[in-house]
């Protein structure tokens, strides 16, 4: 895959800068990167607090290749893997929690916002945002729990190399995809997942706070939790239970 970069000193949304352009071909990938989003997005309604100028807010914008809109959450297990192999060579402590956020220890680092559009049964296109916590010494928003890399490593990175680093192991891990070997992203992400085989409480959306083993996570993204005694196991999709974590 050839790489294309953009950078823009600000926009709205780099997810949205990509959708009013047109699609690359298939063996090319766009990225759009910014010192500052005015309208940054997570998930849902959720906004990511960046200061301007001091992490990483960026979009990958591609055609993927034959995969089923059946199979999607392989393309996030693989930007996690792909997020979760550079940070590893900057510091221990990395995992990936559930469904695609990278933490460091129990704090969040990257949070990452993926939208499809479909052409029949396929995947037509696929652009994936994701905001990296660089060189933020200190955080305003009441989010519970974010840390930069400045904070756990004590020293400003250069924002534009650790991009490119992320998007070579990006394009290794989804041209292992491409290449029939998903299986293998499919193992890397489930070994790297934040309290597997751990005992915690979970929330559900009633408000109820229950103790849950995670054991897995499904090829279409669901998250297995056993109950502790091992006896009943429940699948969750994504916004159906939350993890419970203090601070």
């Amino acid at each position: 895959m050839n790489v294309n970069y953009i950078q823009l000193p600000e926009v709205d949304s780099t997810n949205n800068y990509l959708m009013r352009i047109e699609p690359t071909g298939a063996d090319e990938v766009t990225v759009v990167w910014t010192d500052c989003q005015t309208s940054g997005r997570g998930c849902g309604t959720n906004s990511w607090e960046s200061e301007p100028g001091k992490n990483l807010t960026f979009s990958i914008g591609f055609r993927p290749c034959n995969i089923p809109a059946r199979n999607q959450f392989i393309l996030s297990m693989a930007n996690a893997v792909a997020l979760k192999r550079t940070l590893d060579a900057y510091t221990d402590g990395i995992s990936i929690k559930w469904p695609n956020d990278i933490y460091w220890h129990d704090r969040k680092l990257c949070g990452t916002l993926i939208e499809t559009s479909l052409e029949g049964s396929y995947i037509r296109r696929c652009i994936i945002g994701t905001g990296i916590n660089v060189n933020q010494r200190m955080f305003l928003s009441d989010a519970p729990n974010p840390v930069s890399l400045y904070q756990i490593l004590g020293h400003e990175l250069d924002r534009e190399k650790l991009l490119r680093q992320v998007m070579e192991n990006f394009v290794l891990v989804v041209n292992r995809v491409g290449d029939g070997q998903a299986d293998d992203i499919r193992e890397e992400y489930r070994a790297a997942l934040y309290r597997r085989n751990e005992v915690h409480p979970y929330l559900l959306p009633n408000g109820e706070r229950r103790l849950y083993m995670l054991t897995d996570v499904t090829d279409d993204g669901h998250l297995l939790l056993t109950t502790p005694d091992g006896l009943e196991q429940h699948s969750f999709a994504f916004k159906e239970v939350q993890f419970h974590i203090t601070q």
